[in-house]
Parts: C-alpha cells; structure tokens; sequence
C-alpha cells in the first residue's frame, strides 16, 4: 500500500481573475474546474492541472477577495517544486518570465520565482519515470512545459518529529527529505528551517498539501494516521474526489485524497472548467451563490 506522490495543492487569492491569468495564461496549466469551497460556499475553489485534470498536477486555489498578504512560516508549505523535462525548459521558462517581467533567479539547479501574490514556485529538471502532465498551451511547446509536481517544501522547527507519522504513511527517507512513491507516481516532502517570523495565512500562501490514495485503500490511510497518533477528519465526499485531512507534527495540514472519480464527473472533458460547476448537494445554492461570485472568465472558454 503506497500513496502515488502528491494528489492536489490548495492555497489561497485574493483575486480570482488575476490568479487563472496568471496560471493558465503564463504557466500554461489548464483551468479544470471552476466551482465553490464546499466548507464556505460562498468563494471560488479553482483547480489548475494538466490537460486531463489529473491528480498530481492539480494546483487549487481558494477565492477570499481582498485577503490581506499572506507569509509562510514554522508549519507551512512556503513553495511549490514543479518538474520539467530538461536544463532547455529552465532556460525557456527563464526567458519566458523575464519577457513577461516576472522576475526570476537560478537556484542549484532549479529556476525560482514567485506569482504576482508572492506564492513561492521553482521548476526542476527532474530524473523521474513519471509520466508527464503536461497542459496545452499555444505558446509553450509541450516538451517544455510543466510536466506537474516534483515536491513541497514546508518550514518545520522540529521536523524529526514527524517521522513517525511519515512512516507510518509510508513515506521513505530520502537524501533531502521524505518520499511518498506509489506505483505510478512519487513526489517529495521537504523540510526547511523555519524563519523568525510567525506565519500568516493569506493571499499567496498555502493551505493545504494532498496525497494521492488509491480509493480502496482510503480509509486504509485514515486507519494508519490514527495509529500514529494523528486525529484525521471522518471521510468526506467531494464529489470529485473523497477526502481525509489532519495535521501532521509540524503542523502543516495534510489531505488524503482519492484518485477520482475525477472531474469529468459533470462536465465533458473537452469542456472543463468552461461553467460554474456546483457539486449535486451544493446546486440547490446555484442563485445564491453566482450572486456573490464575481465572474471569471477561462480563457479556453473566451476563445471559443
């Protein structure tokens, strides 16, 4: 029984808009679903993936407007590791950004920059078998682009504490930190020393890491979190996928998240992300809630 990398990511904007121009029309990920927290109906839940909308490319973002800035600090991702396929992709996603003015600095071998809510990002060139999830984009060639998740980072002051849990979800120790790599795919969780400043939950921070379970084996995982001294969440329906969520030692707050049924569960795939797609216990909200939504416009839709 082994968790297949990272299944979804969900952080936080202030501007809806801005956030979907900015990752579809600069990164190139595709806008899958465009629907509504389910534990505050009232905001936006965005979902960013590959072509396909497959788990372990799956970049969410909750819509609060006019969120104060956030910062990451001690128990929180503070950035997000994307893969790609070659030292020409950094050198492409380099010359990319800067045309666009957005700054960006080599790093070791990874390419970092930031989203216009400071939301912390680097590119990798990494050795991986995965399969590539890669999003269509008419100005970025697909041996170039995003091909999903390598790994988060998170700041931990005591991060041998979580090595229990970790191992129990078996997570294998890695040079630079923990592996959760199932048979299909792997993804990373990394440490880093905290910095003196407390963190802040806001714009451009991140809410929540995802780890991708096979449906059978759910409630497997809630079984083993319990064993190593977690207190996850009772299974919870989705829709597009099922859910369980606790804290790990750190304090960053994991998901377990299934793979699927997916989001072609109520609207084709050529067509994802297109309309405001409310869950069947949510619809009878549907007037209330696009009363409070402001729009947004997915460019696939606006080109069609």
């Amino acid at each position: 029984m082994k968790l297949e990398g990272i299944h979804h990511i969900t952080a936080i904007t202030a501007d809806a808009q801005r956030n979907v121009d900015f990752y579809t029309g600069v990164l190139g990920l595709r806008l899958v679903k465009k629907t509504v927290n389910q534990d505050s109906p009232t905001v936006y839940h965005l979902f960013f993936a590959d072509e396909e909308g497959d788990p372990g490319a799956d970049l969410t973002f909750f819509e609060y407007p006019g969120a104060a800035p956030g910062r990451a600090g001690a128990g929180m991702v503070h950035r997000i590791v994307w893969r790609v396929a070659s030292p020409e992709a950094l050198d492409f996603w380099d010359g990319r950004l800067g045309a666009l003015g957005i700054e960006s600095r080599r790093e070791g071998e990874g390419l970092r920059f930031a989203d216009p809510e400071g939301l912390d990002h680097e590119l990798l060139a990494a050795d991986v078998p995965d399969a590539p999830l890669i999003a269509d984009h008419p100005e970025i060639p697909p041996e170039l682009a995003l091909q999903g998740f390598h790994a988060v980072r998170a700041y931990a002051a005591a991060p041998a504490a979580s090595a229990a849990l970790l191992e129990a979800l078996e997570f294998e120790p890695t040079e630079s930190g923990w592996e959760a790599r199932g048979p299909e795919r792997g993804g990373l969780y990394i440490y880093d020393p905290p910095p003196a400043e407390r963190g802040i939950q806001g714009a451009g921070s991140v809410h929540h890491v995802a780890w991708a379970s096979i449906p059978d084996e759910h409630m497997a995982w809630r079984d083993r979190a319990i064993a190593a001294g977690a207190r996850p969440t009772p299974e919870i329906d989705r829709f597009y996928f099922k859910s369980v969520y606790f804290r790990e030692p750190s304090g960053v707050l994991f998901e377990v998240a299934t793979i699927g049924p997916g989001f072609t569960v109520d609207e084709p795939l050529e067509h994802l992300g297109e309309k405001l797609s409310l869950p069947p216990a949510f619809e009878h909200l549907r007037e209330e809630v696009e009363t409070n939504l402001r729009p947004v416009v997915n460019p696939r839709a606006a080109q069609r």
